[in-house]
């Protein structure tokens, strides 16, 4: 197998979801490399000014990755390496869930139908998740990169990156000339980078599923970063899992964070749970709930071995910087802890007579 440090470096990078962190500030990174000839930015919409100016020459391109002219641009600028950041995690707020699998997926099959007719392109990199292997009580201590969900994920996000990786898996095996990589990143934390896990953890009242304590298994949004930048430069065919290294209990990284759990019966914990942190809980999707529930471990050999990655921030030292950063210090005031208790016991009651 060829070694990552034998890959040579792309001359013509292009990115999608420039817009966004991960896909701006790796655009950043590329456009400041020497070794590469030319960054191309792509996105549905233009990025602030300041995102702008920070991607200094590269060049950005207003384009849907589902119209034709994204063929054009990489047929044109001779584009050779194309990163994948633009897949979408719920659907738009004016949106469906119709009109979120036409973003990520017909999006991807269309990437990829123009990488393949490309004679230029040599590599393509995905940004994709651990959620592809879901969260229930059946999942091993850590998940292999062979490995899949142990029950079908039922969240749409998880689901399209199931189906995208497949389209990418398809592409390596029509051109067999083009390297293709996979990287599942670990739920990220971060103050610049909102993720689900930010967002459960920034209330000062967390709802925690009573009986269980996830394990968790994070990565600081610039291990991301890092780790992206990495794979585009000279990733490894196949898929990768990233994340940092060790586990936080569910418990342990409410407490961390500042916060009380509020435990409660899993049947109470969106309910009950909305009460106690308002539309925050509301926005949660089923495989963010899931993943509250159960935890996902990664095994991460391949990270190291193959990609040659090796990650910042461990989970519990990319939980801490996470809640300096935002400082999530906070005293628990008393009528908060009484107004929780009030709420899970009326549920609880309510749901008594119910029966």
């Amino acid at each position: 197998m060829t070694s990552s440090a034998d890959v040579e470096p792309p001359k013509v990078a292009l990115v999608t979801g420039a817009s966004r962190f991960l896909g701006g500030y790796l655009v950043t990174r590329l456009a400041q490399n020497p070794a590469i000839d030319r960054v191309i930015a792509v996105d549905t919409q233009s990025p602030t000014k300041d995102m702008l100016r920070r991607m200094g020459r590269a060049e950005f391109v207003l384009a849907d990755i589902r119209n034709p002219l994204i063929g054009k641009v990489i047929r044109n600028m001779d584009v050779d390496t194309v990163v994948h950041a633009s897949t979408v995690t719920k659907a738009p707020k004016s949106g469906s869930r119709t009109a979120m699998k036409d973003m990520n997926v017909l999006g991807a099959m269309q990437l990829f139908a123009v990488c393949q007719k490309a004679p230029s392109v040599r590599r393509v990199v995905l940004r994709s998740s651990s959620a592809v292997y879901g969260s229930s009580a059946k999942d091993p201590a850590k998940f292999t990169e062979e490995m899949s969900a142990r029950r079908r994920p039922t969240g749409a996000f998880a689901r399209d990156m199931i189906e995208i990786e497949g389209y990418l898996r398809g592409l390596a095996r029509r051109r067999s000339d083009i390297s293709t990589t996979i990287l599942r990143l670990a739920p990220t934390v971060g103050n610049r980078l909102p993720g689900s896990v930010s967002a459960y953890l920034t209330s000062p009242l967390v709802p925690t599923v009573l009986g269980r304590d996830a394990r968790l298994q994070l990565l600081h949004e610039e291990d991301a970063l890092s780790a992206l930048e990495r794979a585009t430069m000279a990733g490894p065919p196949g898929a990768v899992n990233v994340a940092g290294d060790g586990i936080v209990m569910m418990s342990q990284a409410v407490r961390r964070a500042g916060g009380l759990a509020v435990p409660m019966p899993y049947g109470l914990f969106r309910t009950a749970g909305h009460a106690l942190m308002g539309s925050v809980m509301k926005s949660f999707t089923k495989e963010e709930l899931d993943y509250f529930h159960f935890g996902c471990g990664l095994d991460t050999t391949r990270m190291r071995a193959e990609l040659g990655f090796e990650p910042r921030w461990t989970t519990k030292d990319a939980l801490d910087d996470f809640a300096r950063s935002i400082r999530l210090s906070r005293i628990v005031k008393t009528e908060w802890v009484d107004r929780a208790e009030s709420m899970v016991l009326s549920a609880l009651g309510e749901r008594t007579e119910a029966r």
